[in-house]
């Protein structure tokens, strides 16, 4: 009978732990909130932006910067064109932004 109960045990310890250890799960509820408030860098702002993980003034205003002479990021990857956004970088920022349509320049 004991051999039963521990073997049911260890089963279900390791059932319980399996989606923690493959990472199924292992967003925090923080992590799920900041997923749906991506940062659109096409319309953030520089405070916006610098809110971001490694984004300081400077390369924040970059991005501005480089939104304005391109028309915008077409994909999220395009953040790597910037100097000082390696692909490092460009990991920790890949789940907390988005590309969305770029502000109209007609209603201002």
């Amino acid at each position: 009978m004991r051999r039963i109960t521990l073997g049911t045990a260890l089963v279900l310890a390791v059932l319980l732990a399996a989606p923690l250890v493959s990472g199924e799960q292992a967003a925090s509820p923080a992590a799920n909130n900041a997923a749906s408030a991506l940062v659109n860098i096409n319309t953030a702002t520089p405070d916006q932006l610098g809110a971001l993980p490694g984004i300081g003034p400077k390369m924040a205003s970059r991005i501005v910067e480089f939104r304005q002479k391109n028309g915008g990021f077409k994909k999220i990857e395009d953040l790597m064109q910037i100097q000082g956004i390696g692909e490092k970088n460009f990991l920790k920022l890949k789940p907390l932004v988005t590309v969305g349509p770029a502000k109209s320049e007609k209603g201002q």
